[in-house]
């Protein structure tokens, strides 16, 4: 069976161009891609990852400067870990101090857990023989100590088993141990967000969306055979029906709730961010699909300044 992990995770921030400071400078990412909200073309929609924008590396964004905070609860995507150097989180750690980033407590020999500036939570976990893994090397963060992507993300949910489920049966996931009330899944052989937490918490309030929540949790699908053979599996194995395929020029998805109620996405490795880009010049421009296109101007306009 075809084995996936995290295509994605997107976001809801604040003010555009505060999120894009944070992430480009503070956490040193690429911009990938400066896009809209194709749903909602007066706000923009930001990727960032790696110099390609590889799947497993990208964190997106719906900078709404108007949301209200979000509640954290049941149903939602709480922790969005990234993959860093061992030796490097106490690089990390004093430069999140320097920046006044707030930490939350969770300061580990291996792990560092802190807040964006929307209250998003976020945290770095040093992992040994990851050097050589691919990084974003221009940005503001020297090469040896750079983000290298997903280590894995956690999820609230009321009861682990049928969520697990969808996470082995769909996305090719494996049990992995359980501590406590976290229950782990991995896709076998898979460095790169590869990791599921389900996090029990049977009886408390679901979330509510708003700023500094997760929007949605994407795992990858090779191409839209494998995509369509997980749509198949996902409605003859757990009775969950997705929405039609939609093309989000970068890649082509379709959305499910799985059982705890966090919104899932399938999405397509292909055609990849530099389909409308040079590769060297990615998130440099503001790229609309077709069907906006004639609207550039009106849209521009409306758009904040990111500076």
């Amino acid at each position: 069976m075809t084995r996936n992990g995290i295509h994605h995770v997107t976001a809801i921030a604040g003010k555009a161009r505060q999120n894009l400071e944070f992430y480009t400078r503070t956490l040193g990412l690429r911009l990938v891609k400066k896009t809209v909200n194709f749903d909602d073309p007066g706000a923009y929609h930001l990727y960032y990852g790696d110099a390609a924008g590889s799947p497993g590396t990208i964190l997106t964004f719906f900078p709404w400067e108007n949301a209200a905070p979000g509640r954290a609860g049941t149903g939602e995507l709480q922790e969005t870990v990234f993959r860093v150097p061992q030796a490097s989180l106490g690089y990390w750690t004093q430069r999140l101090v320097n920046h006044g980033v707030q930490r939350t407590g969770r300061l580990g020999e291996t792990l560092l857990a802190f807040r964006d500036p929307d209250g998003m939570h976020l945290a770095l976990v040093g992992l040994p023989g990851i050097e050589a893994e691919p990084a974003w090397e221009n940005g503001e963060i020297p090469a040896e100590h750079a983000i290298r992507g997903f280590h894995g993300v956690s999820l609230l949910v009321g009861d682990a088993a049928p969520t697990g489920a969808i996470l082995s049966d769909v996305f090719g996931f494996a049990a992995a141990g359980r501590e406590g009330e976290t229950h782990r899944f991995q896709v076998p052989g898979m460095a790169l967000g590869g990791i599921v937490d389900l996090r029990v918490a049977a009886g408390a309030a679901p979330a509510r969306l708003g700023r500094g929540s997760v929007h949605h949790l994407a795992f990858r699908a090779a191409d839209d055979a494998a995509e369509m053979d997980m749509v198949r599996r996902t409605a003859e194995n757990h009775g969950i029906h997705t929405t039609e395929q939609k093309d989000r020029n970068y890649f082509r998805s379709v959305y499910f709730r799985e059982p705890g109620h966090v919104l899932f996405e399938i999405a397509t490795d292909v055609p990849g961010f530099a389909v409308d880009e040079a590769p060297a010049a990615l998130g440099q421009a503001l790229k609309l699909p077709g069907f906006l296109e004639g609207h550039r101007v009106a849209i521009e306009s409306a758009l904040p300044a990111l500076g």
